[in-house]
């Protein structure tokens, strides 16, 4: 007699898959697609940094605060706000 394992694995996928498709509806709404141009250049070499930019963006507009298109510039300044300072590294020869 043999069990049938449960679709965990499956149903897991397909909540993410529901997810990310209500994450890029939101940001379709949320950005001008200049912006969204942006984000999508930024995923391609910094993923962490996009995640957190969809982050704020859809927590700003759930809580009421951003009621209109993010423009271009106005992404960049948040992409600067929330990029993690670079370290600058001296060395010194003696």
């Amino acid at each position: 007699m043999s069990f049938s394992q449960p679709q965990q694995p499956n149903d897991d996928e397909a909540r993410r898959r529901e997810e990310a498709a209500v994450r890029q509806r939101a940001l379709m709404v949320l950005l001008d697609p200049t912006a969204r141009q942006r984000l999508m250049n930024v995923r391609m070499v910094k993923p962490e940094l996009a995640t957190a930019v969809e982050n704020y963006l859809i927590n700003a507009a759930s809580t009421g605060r951003l009621n209109r298109s993010i423009t271009d510039e106005e992404l960049k300044q948040i992409l600067l706000s929330l990029q993690q300072p670079k370290k600058d590294f001296k060395i010194s020869r003696r």
